[in-house]
């Protein structure tokens, strides 16, 4: 099984920054793909950006640019900052992993954290 934990969300200004954090632990061989989604009211999750193990991205076009997704392999850890925040931007924000699992499911979600911009 593997817990995630997500943090940074709050209230910004457009034009801002946030940086969101996702911590995974628990019992896996490794963790592959890490990514970041969001849903927002009356709208379909869609996918905010993506990293794969070796350390390559992607990203939605709406983000292009001003979000940036990093990991830390030795912390087990996803970050995404994000810069020049619009109200449209506003969201929960999940992180999703993909384990290489000892026992177990492969994809995992975390609670979510909300980001609010505000015009």
């Amino acid at each position: 099984q593997v817990q995630l934990v997500e943090s940074g969300g709050g209230l910004v200004q457009a034009g801002g920054s946030l940086r969101l954090s996702c911590a995974a632990s628990g019992t896996f061989f490794r963790i592959n793909v890490m990514s970041w989604y969001r849903h927002a009211p009356g709208k379909q999750r869609e996918a905010v950006a993506t990293i794969s193990t070796g350390g390559s991205t992607s990203y939605a076009d709406s983000v292009n640019g001003r979000f940036t997704i990093s990991r830390d392999n030795a912390k087990n850890t996803v970050y995404l900052q994000m810069n020049s925040l619009k109200p449209e931007d506003t969201a929960i924000y999940y992180c999703h992993v993909v384990v290489a699992p000892i026992i177990g499911p492969t994809d995992y979600w975390g609670k979510g954290t909300l980001v609010t911009v505000s015009s």
